[in-house]
């Protein structure tokens, strides 16, 4: 193995993490062609096949399973060792990979903005996607640290509370419960509701209140975007319960109304978690410390905390 070279390696991670020659070629700007020829002088380096093909996917050998292993530590540690000497120099430099829950790209990247300028030698990569796709991120290992709003239970995680994440319930304007002060709950038994997809955070939030109250809701829709949720609401569809963060960026512009209904807001909060068995970089290190010390006070800053009682109907 001290004859492979680290860009076999790279081009042999890329390959094995894509399944696919093709797209390998893709991100590291290669040609196909060459792409093959440095697994094969890879492979008989190994001394045994490190891909087997069924059809036109490409898949690991159990040799090719360990060297995949061993490609990320080792890419792993690089990485670490750069942003390291990088700190030691005094300076803050190298790559953070975040990957978020959906509706956590409405106060994401006005937490990354303040950081960017104060770190510009950091490029940050965040990838927005729902509870299962971060699931699969995270035993992937593919990313720095995680935001998301319900951790999972019998998990092996750090969990860092940061952010409050208020629940409401949202409904059409013209809906008729629409200008009613402390609604009960048992009232929404009558009402259609829009949901988000099985698993997610805010429906087992949710669900988990109208248990408690034994209360039963009628679900119409399932949907797996709070933009389409809204769509649906605004189209007449039913209501919906959403994080509050789901429109800061729309005050003044809708057809959306906050309803009163007791029990809402249902206090939840947005968690930073990370395996407790990674070891976080010296970048994810200080996003994550500037995380828990700023970023209250940064989202404390966005349309959504600036909203005042009155203004809730003007959605």
């Amino acid at each position: 193995m001290k004859q492979a070279t680290l860009h076999q390696l790279e081009v042999f991670e890329a390959a094995a993490r894509h399944g696919s020659f093709t797209r390998a070629a893709e991100e590291l700007y290669l040609t196909q062609p060459t792409i093959s020829m440095q697994v094969k002088q890879l492979t008989k380096t190994v001394g045994l096949p490190l891909f087997e093909q069924v059809g036109k996917r490409l898949f690991l050998t159990n040799a090719g399973e360990e060297l995949f292993a061993a490609c990320r530590d080792i890419f792993d540690r690089l990485s670490q060792l750069e942003m390291a000497v990088a700190d030691l120099k005094g300076l803050k430099q190298g790559q953070l990979r975040l990957t978020v829950i959906t509706t956590a790209k409405y106060f994401v990247p006005r937490l990354l903005g303040p950081f960017c300028q104060r770190y510009p030698g950091i490029d940050v990569f965040l990838q927005v996607t729902n509870h299962d796709g971060l699931r699969s991120r995270m035993n992937d290992n593919s990313d720095d640290l995680y935001i998301l709003s319900q951790v999972p239970e019998n998990t092996d995680l750090v969990s860092h509370k940061f952010l409050e994440n208020p629940l409401v319930v949202l409904a059409d304007r013209n809906h008729p419960l629409a200008e009613k002060k402390n609604i009960p709950l048992e009232l929404l038994r009558d009402s259609l509701f829009i949901m988000r997809e099985p698993g997610s955070g805010t429906r087992r939030a949710v669900e988990k209140l109208f248990r408690e109250h034994n209360v039963s809701v009628k679900v119409r829709l399932e949907l797996g975007s709070n933009e389409a949720i809204k769509q649906a609401i605004v189209g007449g569809l039913g209501i919906s319960v959403l994080s509050k963060h789901t429109l800061a960026l729309q005050c003044g512009t809708g057809r959306l109304t906050i309803l009163d209904v007791e029990g809402f807001p249902i206090e939840c909060y947005w968690h930073v978690v990370y395996p407790s068995s990674k070891h976080l970089s010296v970048v994810a290190k200080t996003f994550l410390e500037y995380l828990l010390d700023e970023g209250k006070q940064v989202a404390n800053e966005t349309a959504i905390n600036k909203i005042t009682e009155s203004e809730v109907r003007k959605y």
